[in-house]
């Protein structure tokens, strides 16, 4: 990694995203890692057709909300129970069942959340993560480099904040990523110039 896309990809923002993070063994990771290696796309794991279905119907669904608003909701009310007649056909659980969406620190090398399942420190998480408004979806791994324990707004419940490093990303998502903060940080920039006026 050069010093400017290091530079690039060390950038942060606060944002909320669709977010599913969960331990993978060390063996698969290291499968899926060899693979990529060898030119096989992270993309091409199983399980995942059905996440890229939705996610690519939602990006295509808010690029058309852009020019035909009515259409783009009539076409996302199809798709809503399209996806429900399909899950309760199947009986079976995706990655997509688990997005949730969830306020993140994030930049092109890693991400920090809150859960409240503890993860330790050094252990290997799949990742998937989609951008919002856009419905760009990222699958990744990464390892935990953090782990503090905190109170959400007093309850008794414990959570944890996660501190993760990307550790197995193509360059085209952490491009993505990238781009995405960029864009963020200059809608925030304008947004509180606005608010100054």
């Amino acid at each position: 990694m050069t010093a400017e896309t290091n530079r690039r990809a060390s950038v942060r923002i606060s944002d909320r995203v669709l977010l599913a993070a969960r331990r993978v063994a060390k063996e698969r990771y290291q499968a899926v890692a060899a693979d990529y290696e060898h030119g096989i796309s992270l993309y091409n794991q199983g399980g995942l057709a059905d996440i890229q279905m939705y996610v690519g119907a939602e990006g295509a669904l808010s690029r058309l909300r852009e020019r035909d608003a009515d259409l783009a909701e009539f076409l996302r009310h199809l798709d809503t129970k399209l996806n429900l007649v399909l899950k309760r056909s199947q009986g079976e659980r995706t990655p997509f069942d688990e997005l949730k969406l969830q306020k993140v620190n994030l930049s092109g090398s890693g991400i920090a959340f809150v859960t409240e399942e503890e993860f330790r420190e050094q252990e290997l998480l799949e990742i998937h993560l989609v951008l919002l408004p856009s419905y760009t979806y990222i699958y990744c791994f990464g390892t935990v480099v953090s782990c503090e324990r905190i109170s959400l707004n007093g309850q008794e419940k414990a959570a944890w904040r996660q501190g993760v490093e990307f550790t197995l990303i193509t360059d085209d998502d952490q491009e993505k990523l990238i781009q995405h903060n960029f864009k963020q940080q200059s809608l925030a920039l304008r947004n509180r110039r606005l608010g100054a006026e």
